[in-house]
């Protein structure tokens, strides 16, 4: 019998942007080492998710292991120290003995993808081994306009498994890059996740969008205002409601403020 994956439900609240559930639930019984260690990374990359940046500069102290001194890198880089978290991330990634560590791969291609350096970024991420790397390449390649190569670290997300959450999340994010009939299929994505788990603004910002590409603006807006009551502050939430009243003929100058 294969074992039974502990970290499914938390992994799943932390993909689709429920940080502060992840968080909530994250006390999990009859962890491994490696599982307690990858439960760490998840809850403080949420932390990080919900800016509390500090929090996680302070409780990761030297001697945590490398994937924990990973995600307090990418802290250290979001509250401006960025030249400080490079020189590191740089210096780490050179050394033999960690740089192969998936979780810095993956931390360094976040921070270079941050940077817009996205041929750095690629070049600790292109390799993949894991879900979460073929996922950042997908948006690394999406940022670049080359859905073709987006397409190719999809389909090798669908080999290894097709329904897993993070390949869903990244055949929605190319369906929308590609357009067309393909916004249909995004949609029916999101609202699969939508009934499937808590409601939140990645997933309500998700539907708005491919509303938008479909037109129907009026159930965007809808879709962004139950957003915005989830956090009134989210960029992602306030770009797309200033496009939607563009759009609808309302005014928009508040989201801007």
């Amino acid at each position: 019998m294969a074992t039974p994956d502990l970290l499914f439900n938390l992994r799943n609240l932390f993909y689709l942007g429920a940080y502060q559930s992840a968080i909530n639930n994250s006390d999990v019984p009859g962890l491994d080492a490696d599982a307690a260690a990858e439960r760490d990374v998840i809850v403080f990359r949420s932390y990080i998710a919900l800016g509390s940046y500090q929090l996680v500069i302070s409780e990761i102290d030297s001697s945590a292991a490398t994937s924990l001194q990973a995600v307090k890198l990418l802290a250290l880089y979001l509250t401006g120290d960025k030249e400080g978290a490079i020189a590191s991330l740089k210096e780490w990634l050179s050394d033999s003995a960690i740089g192969s560590n998936p979780v810095l791969r993956l931390i360094a291609g976040i921070i270079f993808m941050h940077e817009q350096d996205y041929n750095e970024a690629l070049k600790h991420t292109h390799t993949g081994g894991t879900l979460d790397l073929h996922a950042l390449n997908v948006q690394i390649f999406l940022k670049m306009h080359r859905s073709d190569y987006a397409d190719k670290q999809l389909k090798i997300m669908q080999q290894t498994d097709e329904d897993h959450t993070l390949t869903q999340l990244a055949n929605a994010w190319l369906d929308i890059a590609v357009g067309g009939s393909k916004i249909r299929e995004a949609y029916l994505i999101f609202q699969d996740f939508a009934e499937k788990y808590p409601m939140t603004g990645m997933v309500l910002n998700g539907k708005a969008v491919c509303c938008m590409h479909m037109g129907s603006f009026e159930e965007a807006e809808t879709l962004l205002l139950e957003a915005l009551n989830k956090d009134a502050k989210d960029p992602e939430t306030l770009a797309n409601l200033i496009v939607c009243n563009l759009h609808l003929g309302k005014p928009s100058s508040r989201y801007f403020r």
